[in-house]
């Protein structure tokens, strides 16, 4: 099953974490299937670059999507079609 989910980078205690499409048994920092923008939770909960269009395609194909990545797409008033 395909999900919508975030992937820890960075440093350590300066996380950086990016939002992709993977496979819903690949590890959390593992093969992922597209990149779909960035969360910056250091400088005021800020999304960078987010592609709102592969993310609607993408649920609209059925995947499905991390309480934290639709949470936070709710609070940047990010609507999906």
């Amino acid at each position: 099953m395909l999900i919508i989910r975030m992937a820890r980078g960075g440093r350590i205690k300066k996380p950086i974490y990016t939002i992709v499409a993977a496979n819903s048994r690949s590890p959390r920092n593992g093969r992922f299937i597209e990149k779909l923008g960035q969360y910056d939770p250091n400088s005021e909960g800020q999304l960078i670059d987010i592609k709102v269009d592969a993310i609607s395609a993408y649920v609209k194909k059925g995947a499905a999507m991390s309480d934290t990545v639709r949470t936070l797409l709710k609070k940047n008033n990010i609507k999906l079609d």
